[in-house]
């Protein structure tokens, strides 16, 4: 009987880990999507920079919260954590507060 229980907790721990497979090529696919999207607002904050001499708050915040999302799918797909990241949780805040001053050296 007990190798009957092994066979049963074998076939739904390799289930487990085909569903978690599948999250992991979805997550993979939103993380090359995120690498483009992180590259353009990139390019478009230094326009904005070399256009106003300022940089974009907005851009800056928001780019923050992209990188988090980033690491924390890079987390789940390299089995790091076992928290979904979004869109099965919220979309995480920024890990680190942006410094108040860029210097280009």
């Amino acid at each position: 009987m007990a190798n009957g229980q092994e066979i049963a907790e074998n076939s739904l721990s390799r289930k487990k880990m085909g569903i978690r497979l599948l999250y992991t090529i979805m997550y993979l696919i939103i993380f090359e999507i995120l690498k483009t999207l992180i590259q353009v607002t990139v390019l478009f904050q230094y326009v904005y920079l070399l256009i106003t001499q300022n940089y974009s708050h907005p851009l800056r915040n928001f780019s923050n919260k992209m990188a988090t999302y980033a690491y924390k799918i890079i987390r789940y797909t390299t089995l790091n954590d076992n928290i979904r990241p979004f869109p099965f949780q919220e979309f995480p805040e920024g890990m680190e507060k942006p410094v108040d001053h860029v210097t280009y050296d």
